[in-house]
């Protein structure tokens, strides 16, 4: 886990890589690297790679980025984890390379040497990286399936830089940050900023599961070597139905797997331990797979503490019957106070999530933790959230209103004046927006609707942004043509506020503190096996995933309602600075968007 960059001047009116410019985009990312840095020009200067390093496997020298191979034609900058780096590696040395190293790093650089960009297929795990090939005078830059490490592109016609953050693009100097309306829209929208826009119009992510290439010629291709909605559809040639059991065997050997590999490390491995399913699991089939001490972590709220909400009870339960080595660490309003400005500095974009993980984070940091495993996007996988059961319903009831010309529109107008007094004012837009998956699924988790945009910006820049953001229809192909209701939503809630917030949360919450946070349940295998099984009769669950480890976990958890971080967090949010607030995180999103910081 690491910060990348670099600077390619492909127009021969540029001047050459500006070396001062690309170490301030390496040194702003210090805190994602902070074991090792480097920085390597090409003959002509007209490429530059630069990188901060948090050792995690192969901790010697040799791990050094960025990294050339032998002839000195390819050249590598690589921020994440390929977990079957092993097999790969065996199969390259059959075809005749060698390694200096024992990391992942040098694998993708002979992968890339023998396969292109056909390597990506190939890959399993969390990757965001540049490779540079120093005879076509190319750039090839990459990102993993489900967009778990970031990558930002700014591309002025003559230039392109590359960082894994934002800001540091910013710390550079070089980049057009004129605001960009897709960018504020979508913010006000969903409460983060979808990709592939930020906040600034000079620069884009990369979107997750994808690859670019630019020559010396400016000419550049994107493609997509991963499609969420394509990947959710159902397979051409039927798949023979599976039994229960079958399927739960299935299960298992898919999340033990998932995890066995994501806890190959050259360093302890620690886990994010709640009293929710996603991470009770996770700790139960760690200790089937592994032989090594388990450390887990729990972060406790004083406002809880010795209440029906306070989950370190039952999470050093937990620990106890799993008998890994635990602690809990305390948090209260006051923390959030103190750390404030320090999380603001952190958060690469607004967000109005986040803070929860920024405080777990610190606090495996002070335990002394180099990398732990989340349990991120198991209700994604799953289907653990109300959205699973709440949207289809919602549709299907208001599907016959949808033929009744103007009365969405009209039952909107008449209503919103007066529900916003008593409850949430989503509720006007009811039937204008619930009779399709799409506009329900604003409703589920959009900040603000369209239609309250002009409360907090300017009818230029919603008219600009929503049609840049192309509206209702992007959310709509997320979904289109997928049959089953229940992975309709998985791809809605994968796509939208697991990839746009979750991800993008848990890499600037834990970069902040030089953890790497890895995530199990987010694995293109174990999605790959869960498809498989939705369409063999068997989609799987949350009771599916928590009864698959050999050693049950405690009924007390097994029986457990749903809950989480997030009700102190939101809260402290709400009482920030202890002002009078209005209904939910829409004041926290309104200082985010005007804080200089962010």
């Amino acid at each position: 886990m690491c910060g990348i960059a670099g600077i390619y001047n492909y127009s021969n009116n540029t001047p050459l890589v500006d070396v001062s410019e690309l170490t301030r985009i390496k040194d702003y990312m210090a805190a994602r690297g902070p074991d090792g840095k480097g920085l390597w020009v090409s003959e002509n200067k007209r490429c530059g790679l630069a990188h901060r390093r948090l050792a995690i496997i192969d901790l010697t020298e040799a791990g050094h980025q960025p990294m050339s191979t032998p002839d000195g034609q390819f050249h590598i900058s690589f921020n994440g984890e390929i977990y079957n780096y092993p097999q790969l590696k065996a199969e390259l040395e059959q075809k005749g390379h060698r390694f200096k190293s024992q990391c992942d790093t040098e694998v993708l650089l002979h992968l890339y040497q023998e396969h292109g960009a056909d390597m990506l297929y190939k890959l399993r795990g969390m990757f965001a990286f540049a490779i540079w090939d120093e005879q076509d005078q190319k750039l090839f830059l990459a990102r993993d399936h489900f967009g778990i490490k970031p990558l930002y592109i700014a591309n002025n016609g003559k230039s392109i830089r590359f960082a894994s953050q934002v800001k540091a693009l910013l710390a550079g100097g070089q980049i057009n940050t004129t605001p960009e309306p897709a960018g504020l829209v979508g913010f006000y929208l969903w409460g983060s900023i979808p990709e592939p826009f930020t906040r600034y119009q000079g620069i884009r992510a990369l979107p997750a599961g994808s690859y670019l290439t630019i020559d010396a010629k400016g000419h550049s291709q994107q493609h997509s070597y991963f499609d969420l909605n394509q990947a959710l559809r159902a397979p051409e040639t039927p798949l023979t139905p599976l039994s229960k059991n079958e399927a739960l065997e299935q299960l298992h050997l898919a999340l033990a797997d998932t995890v066995k590999q994501h806890l190959i490390a050259d360093v302890p491995v620690g886990i994010f331990l709640s009293a929710g399913l996603d991470s009770t699991t996770l700790l139960a089939l760690a200790s089937e797979v592994s032989s090594d001490p388990l450390h887990t972590l729990t972060l406790g709220f004083n406002e809880y503490k010795n209440t029906a909400h306070d989950e370190s009870i039952l999470a050093q339960h937990v620990a106890e019957h799993y008998q890994s080595q635990h602690q809990t660490l305390w948090v209260q309003q006051a923390d959030f106070a103190t750390e404030r400005e320090a999380l603001l500095h952190a958060m690469d974009q607004p967000s109005i999530d986040g803070v929860n993980t920024y405080f777990v984070c610190k606090a495996a940091k002070e335990t002394g933790l180099k990398v732990a495993l989340s349990g991120v996007g198991g209700d994604e996988l799953f289907g653990g959230y109300p959205s699973f059961n709440e949207l289809p319903k919602l549709v299907k009831s208001l599907k016959p209103f949808s033929i009744i010309p103007g009365l969405g529109k009209g039952f909107r107008l008449v209503s919103a004046p007066i529900l916003k007094h008593y409850t949430s004012p989503k509720y006007a837009g009811l039937f204008e927006y619930g009779s399709n998956y799409e506009g329900a699924y604003l409703l589920r988790r959009g900040l603000y609707m369209p239609w309250e945009l002009p409360q907090v910006l300017d009818t230029e820049t919603i008219k600009q942004g929503w049609q840049d953001l192309n509206g209702l229809i992007a959310v709509k192909q997320t979904h289109n043509g997928i049959k089953q209701t229940h992975l309709k939503v998985s791809a809605l809630e994968t796509a939208y506020y697991l990839r746009n917030q979750l991800l993008r949360d848990t890499d600037w919450a834990s970069m902040a503190h030089s953890l790497e946070v890895r995530t199990p349940l987010i694995d293109i295998e174990l999605f790959k096996a869960i498809t498989q099984l939705a369409y063999t009769g068997n989609p799987a669950n949350k009771i599916d995933m928590a009864i698959s480890p050999n050693k049950q976990l405690p009924n007390d958890i097994l029986n457990k309602p749903k809950s989480g971080f997030s009700i102190p967090v939101t809260e402290w949010l709400r009482n920030d600075k202890g002002e009078k607030t209005e209904r939910g995180l829409r004041p926290w999103a309104k200082k985010l968007i005007n804080d200089e910081t962010i």
